[in-house]
C-alpha cells in the first residue's frame, strides 16, 4: 500500500488558477494575434458591412461544424471518426475567427448579456442567438441524414467554400482575406476528402449507389442558395472586401460535373428550395431542423450565462 496519506490522482483537476494539466489548456490564444489586423477597419469600408458579411460566413461555418459533430461516435468507422470530426474542427476554428471580426468591425452584432458575465464576443454570437438570429444558407443546417447525405452535402458546400475562400484572400480587409488564406488549406482537404466518398459510395454496392443517387437532389435542392446574391453580399462585393457569390456559380457547377462523371452518376433535375416570401437564410428565414439543433446546443450556455468553463 502506498505511504501516500493525502490526495488523489484527481487532485490537480480541482486546483485554482492553473490549467496547465489540461491537454490542451483550458484557454485559447487570441485570433487576432496570429493573423494581425487587431480591430482596425480599412479605409472604405462600412464596419457595419464588413461586421454582416462575416456573420454570415461564420453562420456558415458554425452550424455546419455542428452538424458534422454530431457523427462523432456514429461514423461507419474510426477513421471516418476521427475524419469528419477534424473537419468539424476546422469550421468551427473558422467560425471563431470570423464572429471575432465579426464583433470587433460591429460590437452591435452581439447579444447582451448579463453584467459581469466572463461570455466572449465570439461565444455570445453563437450561444446566444436565436433562430432568427443566424444568417448561414439552409444548405447546411438540415438533419445529417445517412453518411451518403452528408458526404453529398459537406462535396457541395466545400466546393463553394474553397470558391469563395480563394477568392477572399485578395480581400480589401486584411483581416478577413488572413482568415480565408488559412481557410483554404482546410477546405481543399474538405472537398477532397467528401469528393472521394461520393465517388467511393457510387462505384461501391447497389445500397451505397442507391444512398448517394437519393441524397443528390436532397442537397441539391438548396445548393442554388449558395450562389445567390444577398444585398450583404452585393455591398461587400462593391466595397472591394467580399465576393458576389454569383461569380462563384460556375466554378461549383463544373467540380460538380467533375465529380458526379467520376462517379458515372447523372445531375438531376431539381425543384429550387426558393425564398420563403422573397427571403432566404442569409435573412435568417430557416427549417426548423435549425431551431431543434440551437436548443440542443445552447442550453447549458443560456441556462448559465455567468458561467466560466
Amino acid at each position: 500500500m502506498s505511504s501516500r496519506t493525502s490526495g488523489n490522482a484527481y487532485d490537480g483537476l480541482l486546483a485554482g488558477g492553473e490549467d496547465g494539466h489540461w491537454a490542451f489548456g483550458t484557454d485559447f490564444d487570441d485570433p487576432f494575434a496570429a493573423i494581425g489586423g487587431g480591430g482596425t477597419i480599412p479605409d472604405g469600408v462600412d464596419p457595419t458591412a464588413l461586421g454582416r458579411y462575416c456573420l454570415a460566413l461564420g453562420d456558415d461555418a458554425l452550424v455546419h461544424a455542428n452538424r458534422l459533430s454530431q457523427w462523432c461516435s456514429n461514423a461507419p468507422d474510426l477513421e471516418e471518426d476521427i475524419a469528419i470530426a477534424n473537419v468539424a474542427l476546422d469550421l468551427l476554428g473558422q467560425a471563431r475567427l470570423l464572429y471575432a471580426r465579426a464583433s470587433a468591425a460591429d460590437p452591435s452584432l452581439v447579444p447582451a448579456l448579463p453584467d459581469g458575465s466572463p461570455v466572449p464576443a465570439e461565444d455570445a454570437l453563437a450561444y446566444f442567438r436565436d433562430a432568427d438570429g443566424f444568417r448561414n444558407v439552409r444548405l447546411v443546417e438540415a438533419e445529417n441524414g445517412d453518411f451518403a447525405l452528408t458526404m453529398v452535402r459537406l462535396m457541395v458546400f466545400a466546393t463553394y467554400r474553397l470558391a469563395l475562400l480563394a477568392r477572399l484572400r485578395d480581400s480589401g480587409d486584411p483581416v478577413l482575406a488572413a482568415i480565408a488564406a488559412k481557410g483554404v488549406k482546410e477546405v481543399t482537404y474538405h472537398r477532397d476528402y467528401a469528393a472521394r466518398w461520393c465517388v467511393t459510395l457510387a462505384q461501391g454496392t447497389d445500397e451505397s449507389r442507391r444512398r448517394i443517387t437519393e441524397a443528390l437532389p436532397q442537397v441539391l435542392a438548396y445548393a442554388g442558395e449558395l450562389a445567390a446574391t444577398h444585398d450583404v453580399e452585393r455591398v461587400a462585393a462593391e466595397q472591394g472586401f467580399g465576393v458576389d457569390p454569383a461569380e462563384l456559380r460556375a466554378e461549383i457547377d463544373e467540380v460538380l460535373e467533375q465529380v458526379l462523371a467520376a462517379a458515372e452518376l447523372v445531375r438531376p433535375e431539381v425543384p429550387p428550395a426558393g425564398p420563403v416570401a422573397g427571403r432566404t437564410g442569409r435573412d435568417g428565414i430557416h427549417t426548423e431542423a435549425l431551431g431543434r439543433m440551437l436548443a440542443e446546443m445552447q442550453v447549458v450556455a443560456r441556462a448559465h450565462p455567468s458561467g466560466r468553463w
